[in-house]
């Protein structure tokens, strides 16, 4: 296992979950389902199963390396990559990239992001070490894809082929982002999509010949600073090359264009925990369908299908809602219908506009 690598992507703001989730203290920092630890935690602990400790970087956003060594503290400060800038994830995985390629040539990587919920952790760690080992052995960009058993608008969809290499992974045809309800009942109907989990695994050349192929640009900015990566000069040169790098997720720049991308479709049990209906739906309910985080000082009166999170020590008490959002954090109470849950990114940014980031 010395040649696995895996790349933790925790540099996000987390809005959707706003309140709750703060530009100062985002999702992947929080225990959004009351388990006892953070999303980042239970991400991280899923790779120490197959990976050595020495081997897991976390690419988070510089603001945020005080918390990932606070909730990380077996962590050495080499393997936190930090961002000076907000970009999307080809940057952070170009960056991570070149480093292991320079340690360790023969790396086989998987790249996640830090905030998705795994249910069946055994089938997770199964699929995840027989991708490394075939993504060892081919020049070949893997994703997992994840069998879906309902139309979702907030998922992405992989459209795969009969195609295969090593019998279980399938060329890939298309990627759609986020489809309307009528084009996602389509999709689950034909059988041959799955949801886009954003998990990716690949060998360090594969990968690197890529970002060379496709965002050469980009690739030669980290590629002109190999001289400077793993050596005391790394932080002070990826500051300076941040700022030339393109704004560009992974999926844009190279999946949607690569020959060699194949699809693992596999279910560990997963969700990208992307909305408070996807954490509704996966809490523990009432008999009413009422989801209580914490529940032991929440009372519910006339009230149906709610999602409530609180403060654990605050007494609430709801009266004839159904099917709302009710959260408080931060000073900040947000009371939202479920079905107009997607409104509260653009709450958040009229709040910005009228208090600045007092509540932010």
């Amino acid at each position: 296992m010395k040649n696995y690598y895996a790349i933790i992507m925790a540099g996000g703001i987390g809005s959707r979950f706003w309140p709750i989730s703060q530009s100062a203290h985002p999702k992947q920092f929080l225990d959004i389902l009351g388990t006892g630890k953070t999303l980042i935690q239970q991400t991280y602990e899923r790779f120490l199963k197959i990976i050595p400790a020495e081997n897991i970087y976390i690419a988070t956003n510089d603001i945020y390396i005080p918390l990932v060594r606070q909730q990380l503290p077996g962590i050495s400060p080499d393997q936190i990559l930090g961002e000076p800038i907000m970009k999307s994830t080809a940057p952070c995985i170009a960056y991570a990239s070149h480093k292991i390629s320079l340690l360790n040539p023969d790396a086989a990587i998987v790249v996640s992001p830090s905030d998705h919920l795994i249910l069946d952790i055994e089938e997770f760690t199964k699929n995840i070490l027989l991708s490394l080992e075939v993504a060892s052995r081919n020049n070949c960009l893997i994703t997992l894809g994840i069998k879906p058993y309902r139309p979702d608008i907030h998922y992405g969809y992989i459209q795969y082929t009969s195609q295969t290499i090593e019998s279980d992974y399938h060329k890939v045809k298309t990627f759609t982002e986020k489809p309307n309800m009528e084009l996602a009942k389509t999709f689950v109907q034909s059988g041959d999509f799955l949801w886009n989990a954003g998990i990716f695994v690949w060998s360090v050349n594969s990968i690197l010949l890529a970002f060379d192929e496709f965002l050469p640009e980009l690739n030669d900015i980290f590629k002109e600073g190999a001289d400077k990566l793993n050596t005391p000069m790394e932080n002070a040169f990826i500051h300076h090359a941040y700022y030339q790098c393109t704004n560009i997720s992974i999926d844009y720049g190279i999946m949607e264009k690569a020959p060699n991308m194949y699809v693992l479709p596999t279910d560990f049990g997963w969700s990208d925990l992307g909305t408070w209906s996807s954490v509704y739906e996966l809490a523990e309910k009432d008999y009413l369908g009422n989801a209580v985080i914490p529940s032991d000082k929440v009372m519910m009166y006339d009230s149906s299908n709610c999602m409530v999170k609180v403060p654990k020590n605050k007494l609430v008490i709801l009266q004839g809602l159904d099917d709302y959002i009710v959260v408080e954090s931060n000073n900040t109470l947000l009371i939202c219908q479920k079905t107009h849950e997607e409104s509260i990114k653009q709450i958040l940014s009229d709040v910005r506009s009228k208090f600045g980031t007092v509540y932010n």
